[in-house]
Formats: structure tokens, sequence, C-alpha cells
């Protein structure tokens, strides 16, 4: 979906910018397509643990024993989601968490509901928290059955005419002018119109 990205990048980058004077912490986290397979909501949730520790002064010790037991246990396996949604409350104590999930339609469908469970039990169990989610509006009535009562959301509709706009002026400014052929242009231009759609922003 053209500008979802776009979208999330710029409210990441100023929850980032405002983060240190609110002794806040950010941790994100990106659904790709193409790794579908690989994102599991531990995978996921393990990724978000990571990005607030490295936030924190000092790990907390319910943290270290955690990984402590896991690096002594038998086979190697990762952490459960259990354990994983403990040690994101130990995380979040010290510092407010603000949780950032991008492109959510695009988690694979078996993980979904588990996934919007677990951030559900992150906001149960540190009601500070707080979640910033973006994805195509199929999945509002999913979102909104998962965190009933905590979501203030909108849809973000671009406007056909920027984007153009900003395609045109990228293209005249390319220091290679005749890498593409004007036929080629034309049809990515086209193909852009039909592909523009509306985003879902979702606030928790």
């Amino acid at each position: 979906m053209l500008i979802n990205h776009d979208v999330s990048s710029l409210v990441i980058d100023y929850l980032c910018a405002q983060a240190g004077g609110q002794n806040d912490t950010v941790a994100c986290f990106y659904f790709d397509f193409a790794a579908k397979k690989d994102q599991s909501p531990a995978s996921m949730l393990g990724c978000l643990l990571r990005q607030l520790v490295f936030g924190l002064e000092e790990i907390p010790e319910e943290i270290s024993q955690a990984y402590r037991d896991r690096k002594n246990a038998i086979g190697g396996q990762g952490p459960q989601i259990s354990t994983i949604l403990k040690m994101l409350k130990a995380a979040s104590v010290k510092k407010r968490a603000i949780i950032c999930i991008d492109a959510l339609d695009e988690c694979a469908a078996e993980h979904l509901v588990k996934i919007l469970g677990s951030l559900n039990q992150i906001l149960q169990q540190s009601p500070d928290t707080r979640i910033f989610v973006t994805g195509r509006p199929h999945i509002r009535l999913e979102i909104s059955r998962r965190l009933a009562g905590r979501v203030a959301s909108r849809f973000v509709s671009p406007r056909r005419d920027d984007i153009l706009k900003y395609i045109h002026s990228r293209l005249a400014a390319d220091t290679i002018s005749d890498a593409m052929e004007s036929n080629l242009q034309a049809d990515i231009l086209g193909k852009i119109r039909e592909d523009i759609s509306e985003m879902y922003v979702a606030a928790v």
C-alpha cells in the first residue's frame, strides 16, 4: 500500500524525538509480507522487548534472570510468549513504553489473533503503555474486537495528485534521464493511480 510506511516513519521519528524528554522508550516492528513465516508472535514480542531493554539505563533483574534461565535450558528454545510478556511488563516499569506496529495487515492470518491478544495483555499489565498500529482497513474490526474500548482510530487516504507530483519530481531529478522510456513511465503512473488506497491507523 502506498504511503503506509511513510506515515509510520513520520510518526515513529516524532515519537523517538520526544521520547527522551518525556522519559519514554519507543519500540517498533514492521510486518513484511515476504517474511510472514518468520514473523511469529514470539519473534515480534522478542524484537519489541530487545528495543525496550536497550532504552533502559539498567536491565531489570526479572529480565536478567529470565535470560539466565533460558541460557541453561535444554534444546536452546526461545522463551514462551507468557515469559516475554512478563519481561515486557518489567521493562515498562521505569519508562513508559510506546509500541509501534506497522503493516499489521501483512502478518500471517493464523498469528493475528494471538498478536492482538498479546497486545491486549500488555495494555492490561502496563496501563501506561501506548500502542500505534497501521494497516489496511480490513483489520479494523479485528482490532476493535480484541482491544475493545481502548482504540482511537481513523482512516488516512492519500491524495493522488500529491503522490503523482512527488513521483514526477523524483523522475525529473533522475541523473540518468534516458533510463526510463516514456511509455514505461506512463504505465507506472497509471498503475500507481490504481493502487493508491486507504490506510487504517489505530492508537491505543
